[in-house]
């Protein structure tokens, strides 16, 4: 089976490090750690960086700092996982989905427009499969409103729009480190930011609510742990340094596709120059005639696993009971995209032959 991605980081790359973490004994809260969130900020840009158990708490701990509440609206990007909505709603505050562009896949600017009332307290863009394109059009629209605007940059870490990199573009960024991401630690995410006054509260929130006073511990707030361990955080270290080098070799990949489907009448998700893209996942949108999912049966047949792009999120079960609010494009998007394989190594030739053969 050609799986639908493999990860850039070998047993051999951390292995003396490990060694050295499991002889010290020092699992958490220790240099790789630090080292780690350091690192993050100096590749995004960004002026503050904090290490978090996943993207999802990520984007929780953002709505947080923004003290979002119970019946406020926060607007978010419809195509996405489901991670996006659902951090809206385990805070009691009501997720309106933005529709998206078919080309881009990204959240719609006049359809935000259009969907900003008193009650909206903040904006999620979903940076979608990787691609921040519209971002900087998104954040005037929410400078223009007195917004805050929440990048889930899950998938976009090596990404850029106008030179500027995913995590220093956004009020706040929440990044992923999940096994389908360019750089995973297992699991695993980040949040970055510029403005200090979300420092404090980054620092008590991600400690259990604690502060240090005379050496010792006082809880000044209540808080959680989702901190990340040293054995992931030397993955991540290894991985950030050649992350640059993925990007490019996934765009070369995602040519190398883009020149043997277009002519079976598929559509590669659109960027532009002013993007760089880190190609987190491929994906095109089938030909008309075509059923996507019967497409990704037989490519499974013939040892190929892909999936489909990803969820329209308003017409999820649980979204559409409650809210009934079905966005078309993102509908559209879920049926008729499908992601191909792309690492290093791949066979396309192989993919793309077999794709001309269900055409």
């Amino acid at each position: 089976m050609i799986k639908l991605i493999k990860p850039y980081i070998s047993f051999e790359e951390v292995q003396d490090e490990f060694k050295e973490i499991f002889e010290s004994g020092w699992f958490t809260k220790g240099k790789f750690v630090e080292e780690f969130r350091e690192e993050i900020e100096v590749y995004t840009g960004a002026k503050h960086a904090y290490l978090a158990t996943s993207a999802t708490t990520a984007l929780t701990m953002a709505l947080k700092a923004l003290d979002i509440k119970a019946g406020d609206e926060v607007i978010v990007s419809d195509f996405s996982f489901p991670a996006t909505a659902n951090v809206v709603e385990d805070l009691g505050a009501i997720p309106i989905f933005a529709d998206v562009s078919l080309e881009t896949f990204n959240m719609l600017a006049d359809d935000l427009e259009r969907k900003i009332t008193s009650k909206t307290k903040a904006v999620i863009f979903v940076d979608a499969l990787g691609s921040p394109i519209g971002i900087h059009e998104i954040k005037k629209i929410c400078e223009k409103h007195h917004l805050p605007l929440i990048e889930d940059g899950a998938c976009a870490l090596g990404s850029s729009e106008f030179g500027i990199r995913c995590g220093n573009i956004a009020d706040i960024t929440c990044f992923s480190f999940h096994p389908r991401k360019l750089l995973t630690t297992g699991e695993g995410g980040a949040i970055t930011f510029n403005d200090a006054k979300f420092v404090p509260f980054f620092d008590v929130k991600l400690n259990h609510g604690a502060v240090v006073n005379e050496g010792k511990f006082d809880f000044v707030d209540y808080g959680y742990n989702y901190r990340v361990p040293e054995l992931q955080c030397v993955m991540g270290i290894k991985q950030l340094k050649k992350l640059d080098d993925i990007v490019k070799s996934r765009n070369i990949i995602r040519d190398a596709y883009t020149k043997a489907l277009t002519p079976l009448g598929f559509t590669v998700q659109k960027v532009s120059d002013d993007i760089v893209y880190n190609v987190q996942s491929l994906v095109f949108k089938v030909p008309d005639g075509i059923d996507r999912d019967e497409l990704v049966k037989f490519l499974k047949e013939n040892g190929i696993e892909t999936t489909i792009g990803t969820y329209c999120l308003s017409g999820t079960t649980y979204y559409r009971n409650k809210y009934n609010s079905v966005q078309a494009n993102a509908y559209y998007l879920e049926a008729n995209t499908i992601t191909f394989p792309c690492y290093d190594g791949v066979n396309v030739k192989y993919i793309t032959d077999t794709i001309s053969l269900y055409s």
